[in-house]
């Protein structure tokens, strides 16, 4: 069993930045592929960015290429999603999620353990 408590959520302008923050009580964080997803009102839920066991190896959708980054700290089971220039579609719940074993996938069906979310709002 893995609990995942998501925090730094909130309301920011367009064009402010973010730092989501996913704490892993586990005992065997690095056997877990990691990843941020988001579901906006009325939408399917849907990947951000993924990262895997080790932290050398990330992908982002493409609405987010070149202003999120994920990222992982295994000696403090954390994962973190940095979001620079944000837009009021990227407006919605964000979720932490975690795939055991040591590649990321592009399903949240693949993924084992959720986050209770946390929101992100952004103005125009």
């Amino acid at each position: 069993q893995v609990q995942l408590v998501e925090s730094g959520g909130g309301l920011v302008q367009a064009g402010g930045s973010l730092r989501l923050s996913c704490a892993a009580a586990t005992g065997t964080f690095s056997s877990y592929a990691m990843a941020w997803f988001r579901q906006a009102p009325g939408k399917e839920r849907e990947l951000v960015a993924a990262i895997n066991w080790s932290g050398n190896t990330t992908y982002s959708a493409g609405s987010v290429k070149g202003r999120f980054t994920i990222s992982r700290d295994n000696a403090k089971n954390t994962i973190s999603l940095q979001m620079n220039s944000l837009k009021p579609e990227d407006t919605a719940v964000y979720y932490c999620a975690a795939k055991f074993g040591r590649l990321a996938g592009a399903s949240l069906f693949q993924y084992d353990y959720w986050g209770q979310g946390t929101q992100v709002t952004v103005s125009s």
